[in-house]
C-alpha cells in the first residue's frame, strides 16, 4: 500500500561532500588538491551552499567531512552545518587522524536525539574506514541509523559490510546510508547483505561524477518494514557527488516513538 504523502513519512540525505572542495571536472583533482590540505575560501562558501541542502531533510548522513583541522580552517564542518541548518542533534566519527593535516570522517545529523551512539572501526586491507551507528526512539521500539564509507577494494567492502550486518543483526528497524563505492548490483552479490535483512533500493540512481553522473555509488539500505516512498539523486554540485535523498516510510508505532521521544527530548532541554 502506497502510504499518503506526510504520513509517519521522513526525508533521508547522504552526501559525500568532499570536504566541500567542490571538484566539477576531472583535472580539477590535480588543480585543485591543494583544497584538501590548505583551507580555502570556496571550500567555506560551498559549506554555506550544503547546510542550504541539508536543512530540507530529517536525517543526513555525511562522508568526507573535516572534524577540525587546518584544511577546514579548523572548523568542525559538522558542528557548523548543524548550528546553520538548524539540527537539534550532531555527531562526527573520525576515521583518519591526520592531526593539523586532516580530520576526515563520517558525520550525522539528525532532527531527533539518539538514545544510544556508537563508533566501529570496519575491518579491510587498508585502515580507516568506519561505521557512525545511532539508535533513536526508544530500545524496545527503536530505530537505527548508520552512516558509513566503504573501501574500493571488493574484498575490504565485503568484510566491511559483513561487519555492519553483524551490527544490526538484533535491530527489527534499521537503515543505512553511505557511500558504497559499488552498484546496487555489485551489493547484490555480497553474500552477508543478501543474508541479511537489508533491503538495497534498485534501480541505481546516478551520483557520481557529480558533472556527469554515471555510477550510483551512493546507497540507502532499509530493513523491510520501511518502505521507500521516492528516491533520487539531486542535481547538486558542490562535490564529486551528488547527494542521495529518500523519503521513507517508517512502521507507524516506530513513527509515534520517535516523536514522542522528540517531544520528551525538547521537554528537558
Amino acid at each position: 500500500m502506497t502510504p499518503t504523502p506526510g504520513d509517519n513519512i521522513l526525508s533521508f540525505l547522504s552526501y559525500n561532500m568532499q570536504v566541500g572542495v567542490g571538484t566539477k571536472r576531472y583535472h580539477e583533482y590535480i588543480t585543485r588538491g591543494w583544497r584538501h590540505v590548505l583551507p580555502s575560501r570556496q571550500v567555506h562558501e560551498n559549506l554555506g551552499r550544503i547546510a542550504e541542502l541539508v536543512a530540507q531533510h530529517d536525517f543526513v548522513g555525511l562522508q568526507e567531512l573535516d572534524a577540525g583541522s587546518r584544511r577546514s580552517g579548523h572548523l568542525n564542518q559538522l558542528e557548523w552545518l548543524a548550528q546553520h541548518a538548524g539540527f537539534h542533534y550532531w555527531r562526527a566519527q573520525v576515521n583518519r587522524d591526520l592531526g593539523q593535516l586532516a580530520q576526515h570522517g563520517l558525520g550525522l545529523l539528525a532532527r531527533f536525539t539518539p538514545f544510544a551512539v556508537s563508533e566501529h572501526k570496519l575491518p579491510g586491507r587498508i585502515p580507516g574506514r568506519g561505521a557512525l551507528i545511532a539508535r533513536f526512539g526508544q530500545p524496545q521500539q527503536a530505530l537505527a541509523v548508520v552512516v558509513t564509507h566503504l573501501a574500493l577494494t571488493p574484498g575490504s567492502r565485503s568484510q566491511q559490510l559483513a561487519a555492519i550486518c553483524d551490527l544490526l543483526a538484533a535491530d527489527e528497524h534499521a537503515i543505512v546510508m553511505g557511500d558504497t563505492n559499488c552498484s546496487a548490483e555489485q551489493l547484490a552479490t555480497d553474500n552477508a547483505l543478501a543474508a541479511s535483512h537489508l533491503h538495497i533500493h534498485r534501480p541505481d540512481l546516478p551520483t557520481f561524477p557529480s558533472w556527469n553522473p554515471r555510477r550510483g555509488i551512493d546507497h540507502i539500505l532499509t530493513t523491510p518494514g520501511i518502505q521507500v516512498v521516492d528516491a533520487r539523486a539531486l542535481d547538486v554540485r558542490l562535490s564529486d557527488h551528488r547527494p542521495l535523498q529518500m523519503r521513507l516510510a517508517l512502521p507507524a508505532e516506530l513513527y509515534r516513538t520517535l516523536q514522542d521521544s522528540a517531544t520528551l527530548s525538547h521537554t528537558l532541554d
